[in-house]
């Protein structure tokens, strides 16, 4: 009698203290249902199930009456304003124009040789200038070139050549030439073209027609080397041809000379460039026939320093 009534005083404690507890209560309970439902999920035999009916229910509902989670849509309580005209014009004000040059007047000159020459006859000073003023379609040309020699001019021209762009690179020249001397002087009428071919060879080929009927040809190119940014190494070559003889002016039909240089520049600044350099001439034909019997070579060369100046 005694030992139960001490069992129902322990069952009445243990209740007393769950029921003063809910939380815990609570939080038994729920794992005693779920070690339930583990049991029974443990205990069913899945082989029995038929899972393809299932997924064919599951392919039979319509998803499209769905919401799936989509935000309901709302509106602006100011709503965004049209886009005029003046807005734009606002927004992008009129620029001004930039400036471009191809209607305006530029003009360039230089002085490509200006140099002393330790020539047989003695000191000479010789001059090789060009330039032009006009646009970039047409522009008036300027060439001049000469020798003198001991104080005496021996070799003396001058053309007047108006130019045409027929490419970004080439023009085709035409105008008048006049000699001073050799001899009396002469005029002639000139025709050519003018440009850089490839690899940056500057090219003039130049045919004339004198006032007695004389042609001639000439021949020019240069080219320059850089062997540092400032210092430049520049051959040239001319020659010249005649249509018949002329042994007033000491030129005969054919080739009648060529001339070769080499000269080696330091550009001080972009504009200015002193150099030093050799050149080297040779007559042919009547023209050589005619040089020997005024006293001259055939055939000479010269060492030679000056400048080279453009603006």
């Amino acid at each position: 009698m005694t030992l139960f009534c001490q069992r129902n005083a322990c069952a009445l404690a243990v209740t007393l203290a769950l029921t003063s507890h809910p939380a815990w209560a609570t939080h038994h309970n729920v794992e005693a249902d779920q070690q339930l439902v583990a049991d029974d999920m443990a205990g069913m035999d899945h082989s029995k199930m038929n899972h393809a009916a299932m997924q064919g229910d599951m392919a039979g509902m319509d998803h499209s009456q769905m919401g799936h989670g989509e935000a309901p849509r709302t509106t602006s309580r100011t709503p965004i304003p049209v886009l005029t005209d003046a807005d734009r014009e606002a927004a992008f004000p009129p620029l001004p124009g930039h400036q471009v040059h191809d209607s305006a007047l530029n003009g360039f000159f230089l002085l490509d040789q200006l140099e002393y020459q330790d020539a047989d006859e003695g000191s000479a000073l010789a001059w090789d200038a060009s330039g032009w003023i006009g646009g970039d379609i047409q522009r008036l040309w300027l060439r001049s070139e000469g020798e003198r020699v001991n104080g005496l001019t021996e070799e003396a021209e001058i053309q007047l050549l108006y130019g045409h762009a027929i490419g970004p690179w080439w023009d085709v020249v035409a105008g008048v030439r006049q000699d001073f001397k050799p001899g009396s002087p002469q005029t002639w009428g000139a025709f050519g073209i003018q440009g850089m071919a490839l690899y940056d060879f500057e090219v003039e080929a130049t045919a004339f027609i004198g006032e007695q009927g004389q042609t001639a040809l000439r021949l020019a190119g240069e080219y320059d080397i850089l062997l540092t940014n400032r210092l430049i190494l520049q051959p040239t070559a001319e020659l010249n041809l005649y249509g018949k003889n002329d042994p007033h002016r000491g030129v005969g039909s054919g080739l009648a000379d060529t001339e070769l240089g080499l000269r080696l520049r330091y550009e001080v600044v972009r504009q200015f460039a002193p150099y030093i350099g050799v050149t080297w001439a040779r007559s042919y034909g009547n023209t050589a026939d005619y040089a020997r019997e005024e006293g001259g070579d055939a055939d000479e060369a010269r060492f030679v320093a000056g400048i080279r100046m453009w603006f």
